[in-house]
C-alpha cells in the first residue's frame, strides 16, 4: 500500500469519536452489580413479610407475615364486605344479605396479591428509598349459585305483575281500576352486576337491572270507559217492554252483578254482559216467567152431540236470554228514564190446537170414553186427580206417540203427588203416587176402544177386582210406561176428568172403525194363593186371590163386518194373603 511521504498512520482513533469496548463493558457490569446489590438488599430488608406500607383499602398490613396479614383481613371482613349490601331496583331501595348471596373476602388471595405486588426488582429497590409498599385491592369472591338464589328471593318481593286499567261494578256503582306498570328484577343481569362490583367498595347502593312492562290499557282508556259507558250504565234501571203487554225492569244492582268491561283486540274497554246469568237472576227470571209463557192449546169437550171449544187457545211468548241481553246492552249507555226504556224481542209460539183448526185436524167426534171407579181415599183422590189434570188436553197428531210417563211426569211431591198404596213385588206397599194405576187403566181402555195401536203397556202383577180382566195397565217411573201410537189418520184430543172416586178418559177425533168389540176368554192355568207375613213398617194387609191366565180379543168392525182382530194375553200371579206384624 502506498503512503504519502513524510506521513505515518495514527496509533489510536481521535478522542470523542467512539468508546473503547473495554471501558463500556466495565461500566455496564458496574451498573448490574449495583442493581443486584440493591435488589438483594431490598429482599434482605423485607424478607418474607408483607412490604411495609402495604394497605388493603384503608387497612394496613405492611410488615406482617402472610399468616398475620391473612388473619387481620379476616377479622376485618366487614371493612370489605358489609353484612347488608345496599341495592337499588328502579325507584326502590333494598338490601342483600352478603353471606346468603355468597359474597366473601378471599383473604389468602389478597395476601398473595399484596406479597406479589412488591416482589419485582424495581419495586424492591424502590422501597429502599421510598420506605413502603402500596395499595392492594381486596379479592372478593361471589358464589354464583348462592348469589342467584338470593337475588331470586329479592325478586319475589320486588316483582309485580302488570295490571291493565279496567272498570268494575259493585252494588250498582261503577269503579275505575287504575292501570299499574309491571316490573321484574333481571336476576341474570343483577348477578353480573354483583360480580363486577364485588372488588369495589362503594358507598352508593348497587344498581340492579330491572324490566318494566307497561299496561296495555292505560288511564286515558279507563277515563273514557267510565264517562262513555260505565257511569251511564249504572245511572238507573232499564225497562224492557214485551210485545203483547208487560214490562221487565232491571235495577242497577242486578245489572252490575252480571256486567263487566274487558279489553278488545285494540285494547279498548268494551262492555260484556253475562246474558245467561242475568236471565237466571231471580229478580229477572220471575218477571220473564210472568210476561212470557208457553202456548196453550184450546180446550175441547164432548157435549154429548159434538165437540165444542171449552176455552180458546192462547199464543205463547218466549223471551230468550240472547234477546234479553241484546235489549239491555242497547239501553245501558243511555241516561234518563225514557231513554232507558226499550222493547225486547220475543218469539211467539202458536198453539198446536185452536178452536178454528180443530175441525181441520179431524177432531170432530168422540172416538171412545171409559170410566174407572175406585174406593175413595184422600191419597187416591189427590193422585188420580193430579194425573188426570196433567193428561187433560193432550193432543196426539197422526202417527204421533203418546206416553203416560212423559205426559204425567215422575210421581213426586214436587209434581203434586202424595204417598199412597201401590203394588210392589207382588204385594201392596206404600209409595208416592200410589193409585195412578187407576188412571193408566182408564187410558188403556179408552185407547183400546179408540182402536189405536199400543207400543208399550203392562198389567198389574196380580188381578185387582175393580178393573176389567186382561184389559188394565199399570206404570212405574223409569221401568214401565204406557204408550200408544195414533194410527187413526187424524189428530186425537185426550179429555180427562176425575172425581173423588172415579176417573174418566175420552178420546176425541175421527173414528177409524165403526165399532170396537172386546171379547174375554175364560181363566186358565189357575194357581191358588199362598199366605205370607209382611214387614210391619211398610206392610199393607191383603186378601188372597188366585192367579190365572186370560185372553181378550179386540175385534175391529167397519161396514158391519169384522176387518181385524187382536189378542191380548195376560198372566196374573196369585195374590197371597198377607198379614202384618
Amino acid at each position: 500500500m502506498l503512503r504519502s511521504p513524510g506521513r505515518e498512520a495514527p496509533d489510536s482513533p481521535p478522542a470523542g469519536r467512539f468508546r473503547p469496548p473495554l471501558v463500556a463493558g466495565v461500566a455496564a457490569a458496574a451498573v448490574a452489580v449495583v442493581f443486584g446489590f440493591l435488589y438483594v438488599l431490598g429482599l434482605l430488608v423485607d424478607g418474607d413479610d408483607i412490604p411495609s406500607g402495604t394497605r388493603v383499602l384503608d387497612l394496613d398490613i405492611g410488615g406482617m407475615s402472610r399468616t398475620e396479614a391473612q388473619e387481620k383481613l379476616e377479622r376485618n371482613r366487614a371493612e370489605f364486605v358489609p353484612d347488608r349490601l345496599p341495592v337499588r331496583m328502579g325507584d326502590e331501595a333494598g338490601e342483600l344479605d352478603s353471606r346468603a348471596a355468597g359474597v366473601t373476602l378471599d383473604a389468602e388471595a389478597t395476601v398473595d396479591d399484596a406479597a406479589q405486588s412488591g416482589s419485582g426488582p424495581l419495586t424492591v429497590i424502590g422501597r429502599l428509598f421510598s420506605g413502603g409498599g402500596g395499595d392492594v385491592a381486596p379479592v372478593i369472591r361471589v358464589d354464583g349459585e348462592k348469589g342467584r338464589a338470593a337475588l331470586a328471593g329479592l325478586a319475589e318481593s320486588y316483582d309485580r305483575k302488570v295490571r291493565d286499567g279496567s272498570v268494575a261494578f259493585h252494588d250498582g256503582e261503577p269503579a275505575a281500576v287504575q292501570p299499574r306498570a309491571g316490573r321484574s328484577l333481571d336476576v341474570d343481569g343483577a348477578l353480573a352486576e354483583l360480580e363486577d362490583a364485588a372488588p369495589d367498595r362503594e358507598d352508593d347502593p348497587l344498581v340492579l337491572p330491572v324490566r318494566e312492562t307497561e299496561p296495555a290499557v292505560g288511564a286515558a282508556e279507563v277515563d273514557r270507559a267510565m264517562a262513555r259507558f260505565a257511569a251511564p250504565a249504572m245511572s238507573g234501571p232499564v225497562t224492557l217492554t214485551v210485545p203483547g203487554g208487560g214490562e221487565i225492569e232491571i235495577a242497577p244492582e242486578v245489572l252490575g252483578e252480571h256486567l263487566a268491561m274487558e279489553p278488545d283486540e285494540s285494547d279498548r274497554l268494551t262492555p260484556r254482559l253475562d246474558g245467561r246469568g242475568l236471565f237466571r237472576a231471580p229478580e229477572v227470571a220471575a218477571q220473564v216467567e210472568q210476561v212470557g209463557g208457553e202456548a196453550e192449546n184450546a180446550r175441547l169437550r164432548w157435549d154429548g152431540e159434538q165437540v165444542v171449544v171449552a176455552s180458546e187457545a192462547t199464543e205463547g211468548r218466549e223471551i230468550t236470554q240472547k234477546a234479553l241481553a241484546k235489549a239491555v246492552l242497547e239501553l245501558l249507555p243511555e241516561e234518563g228514564g225514557d231513554a232507558r226504556t226499550g222493547p225486547v224481542g220475543a218469539r211467539v209460539d202458536q198453539p198446536q190446537l185452536t178452536g178454528e183448526n180443530a175441525g181441520r185436524l179431524g177432531i170432530k167426534e168422540q172416538m171412545s170414553s171409559f170410566t174407572v171407579e175406585f174406593p175413595p181415599a184422600p191419597y187416591r183422590t189427590q193422585n188420580v186427580g193430579q194425573a188426570a189434570k196433567l193428561i187433560d188436553g193432550s193432543v196426539v197428531l197422526p202417527d204421533g206417540t203418546w206416553s203416560f210417563n212423559d205426559t204425567v211426569g215422575e210421581r213426586t211431591e214436587a209434581n203434586g203427588f202424595v204417598e199412597g198404596i201401590m203394588i210392589l213385588d207382588g204385594k201392596y206397599t206404600r209409595a208416592t203416587g200410589g193409585g195412578v194405576s187407576a188412571v193408566a187403566t182408564t187410558v188403556f181402555n179408552a185407547a183400546f176402544f179408540a182402536g189405536v195401536d199400543f207400543e208399550e203397556y203392562g198389567a198389574h202383577s196380580f188381578y185387582i177386582e175393580r178393573y176389567p180382566e186382561g184389559r188394565e195397565a199399570t206404570v212405574a217411573w223409569g221401568s214401565l210406561d204406557l204408550k200408544f201410537r195414533n194410527d187413526s189418520g187424524n189428530a186425537i184430543y185426550v179429555e180427562a176428568s176425575a172425581t173423588e172416586d172415579s176417573v174418566t178418559i175420552s178420546f176425541l177425533g175421527t173414528r177409524k172403525y165403526d165399532e170396537i168389540e172386546s171379547v174375554k176368554g175364560p181363566r186358565t192355568n189357575v194357581v191358588e194363593a199362598g199366605t205370607r207375613t209382611g214387614d210391619a213398617e211398610a206392610c199393607e194387609p191383603q186378601t188372597p186371590l188366585e192367579g190365572f191366565d186370560v185372553e181378550v180379543e179386540r175385534i175391529f168392525r167397519s161396514g158391519g163386518r169384522e176387518v181385524d182382530r187382536e189378542t191380548f194375553t195376560t198372566t196374573y200371579t196369585p195374590r197371597d194373603s198377607v198379614t202384618c206384624e
